[in-house]
């Protein structure tokens, strides 16, 4: 039957379109050298670790449907790898990243090669080191362009913005990481704190010999600015503000949201935000500002704030617009933030949320406590004893011989076990006079995971504890975006928050900040086969075991089968 010339017009249209869209993705090669690089903030010289001799590292920018080929060579003295922070990784999970899960790490001298597709996503992530602390110096935000398109030239959901900045938020030792991180894990105890935070690598001028050690971005009157922040840093929540400005939020983690206006951003460290502002105020200059948001109560912490600046073309200030912050400890302010957030639905990569649940899974999360080694008299943590942490009361051990997704590719056993609890012990999880039980506070120590079907849909409730102390904490699930259907305070109560869960448009997220005192409930389909990671992006507290992780099946076709390892894996 002959199509009519409306019909053949449209098929010429869409194969015009498709051969388009398909000749418009490229492979997108780089390089990272990572080696040793001399620092000067603070009145101090630092040698730290850097890719390509710059902290923060190179921005990298690609198209949704390109190919990522990124060859890290590692010229420094530590193992290092790189992980690629909220790209799916479908059938690529070799190049995720986190040393012992996915791979083993690079070792000094050696090299390896990143290469995977961008598929489904836009928006901004980023890359980081996933090794020891590596992070606080190794990293570098990672940018997804939406796919050119003839029939689309304002690409995206929002009005087109006249610039787009990344603003990566980080921390700063005088020392370094690697030995602040030994130091504490050697103890048993805490870490010592940061001494600055900074924005895109400078610390600001509230600290000492910092007076040019300042971000400053130069803006145009009336035009409006795309800022794509990251929080870089190592072990604090931040409050993001820029004086006598409004902020529209339109995206997080990638994943675009309904614009939400707002003064105050709050972000985890790993978690990234898309604000738009606009260059509305009387010609001069406004500090840009961040500062940490502590949930804990009663611990130390960097109580500093790092600030850059917004200079309005044809300003003759000298004295920028004072930022003023929240209280460091404003939970409020951060959980209006954090629950105000909603999905853009029949947005971009728009995911409805999936109805149906073959698994539900209740994970505890917080902190517990270790026996002090023998010799040791005692450690610096409660009751003598080492610092710990555990989901379920499981606290997780990293192998050493064999990452677990060789382990998972070629059946090798002995490497995990698949007995993670569905469901922890059962207490009064936020009852704070519980909080120095010591029936409570030891964990197992284990390399417990969640074995899970291919495209099994998971909902998670995960639950803070007070145990040690009450404290938000940033759960980030590698390999996927999540669902974020509720979040509360106090234990979870299926009856009566059941009843508040968003199933319309809500916010999708790699990277969720479970409150304090709290829980969040997420919701995700498990269709990447291989080894997921799942933990706390507060650094301190990977080490001591806030982390499990999840085995996915590979699926009855070979488009859903993980391929073997490329040769060049690095080997333990």
């Amino acid at each position: 039957m002959a199509k009519s010339p409306i019909s053949a017009l449209l098929l010429a249209s869409s194969l015009a379109l498709l051969a388009s869209s398909m000749a418009s993705a490229e492979v997108v090669e780089h390089f990272l050298y990572i080696k040793n690089l001399t620092v000067n903030h603070l009145c101090n010289d630092q040698i730290v670790t850097s890719a390509n001799e710059s902290v923060p590292g190179p921005t990298i920018s690609v198209h949704e449907g390109d190919t990522l080929v990124v060859h890290v060579l590692n010229q420094s003295p530590y193992n290092i790898s790189i992980h690629w922070h909220g790209i799916f990784q479908l059938l690529s999970g070799w190049a995720d990243g986190p040393e012992y899960v996915t791979q083993c790490p690079i070792r000094p001298g050696h090299n390896y090669t990143y290469k995977f597709n961008v598929t489904r996503q836009e928006g901004t992530l980023w890359w980081h080191a996933h090794t020891s602390w590596l992070r606080a110096t190794v990293h570098g935000a990672l940018i997804i362009c939406p796919r050119s398109n003839p029939l689309k030239p304002h690409p995206y959901p929002f009005p087109t913005p006249y610039k787009e900045v990344p603003i990566i938020l980080g921390e700063w030792w005088n020392a370094n990481v690697v030995d602040v991180e030994n130091e504490a894990l050697a103890s048993g105890g805490v870490p010592n704190n940061s001494n600055a935070f900074t924005i895109n690598g400078k610390v600001g001028d509230f600290y000492p010999c910092s007076k040019h050690d300042i971000y400053r971005l130069k803006v145009v009157p009336g035009k409006t600015y795309l800022l794509r922040i990251i929080n870089a840093a190592l072990n604090n929540q931040l409050f993001f503000k820029i004086a006598n400005h409004k902020l529209t939020v339109v995206a997080v983690d990638a994943s675009y949201t309904k614009p939400y206006d707002t003064d105050v951003v709050v972000i985890a460290p790993g978690q990234t935000t898309d604000v738009l502002f606009t260059a509305n105020q009387p010609v001069g200059s406004y500090y840009v500002a961040a500062q940490p948001y502590i949930s804990a109560v009663g611990v130390p912490f960097d109580d500093t704030t790092t600030r850059g600046i917004i200079v309005y073309h044809g300003s003759t200030s000298s004295t920028p617009v004072k930022a003023v912050l929240p209280a460091f400890n404003d939970t409020p302010t951060a959980h209006k933030f954090f629950t105000n957030l909603t999905g853009l639905v029949g947005g971009p990569h728009w995911v409805p949320v999936p109805l149906r649940v073959d698994k539900h899974m209740f994970i505890t999360v917080g902190l517990n406590l270790d026996f002090c080694k023998s010799g040791n008299a005692t450690c610096p943590g409660p009751f003598g004893q080492r610092f710990s942490a555990s989901m379920s009361n499981q606290s997780f051990v990293f192998p050493h011989t064999l990452s677990m997704l060789q382990a998972f590719h070629f059946g090798v056993n002995g490497i995990y076990t698949t007995d993670f609890p569905a469901a922890p012990p059962v207490f009064d999880y936020t009852n704070t006079s519980l909080s120095f039980n010591q029936l409570l506070l030891f964990a197992t120590k284990g390399t417990k995971v969640t074995k899970l079907k291919y495209n099994q849909v998971v909902q998670i409730v995960l639950q803070n504890t007070a145990l040690i102390g009450i404290e938000n904490h940033p759960i980030h699930l590698h390999g996927f975006n999540f669902h974020v259907l509720a979040q509360g305070f106090g234990n979870y109560n299926s009856n009566r928050d059941a009843e508040k869960f968003n199933l319309v448009n809500p916010q999708i997220r790699n990277t969720i900040a479970v409150p304090a005192g709290g829980w969040a409930v997420i919701r995700f389909q498990a269709n990447n086969p291989g080894i997921w990671l799942m933990h706390c992006h507060l650094d301190v507290h990977l080490p001591w075991g806030l982390a499990t992780a999840f085995e996915i099946e590979n699926g009855p076709t070979k488009s859903s089968t993980l391929p073997p390892p490329p040769v060049d894996l690095p080997k333990c």
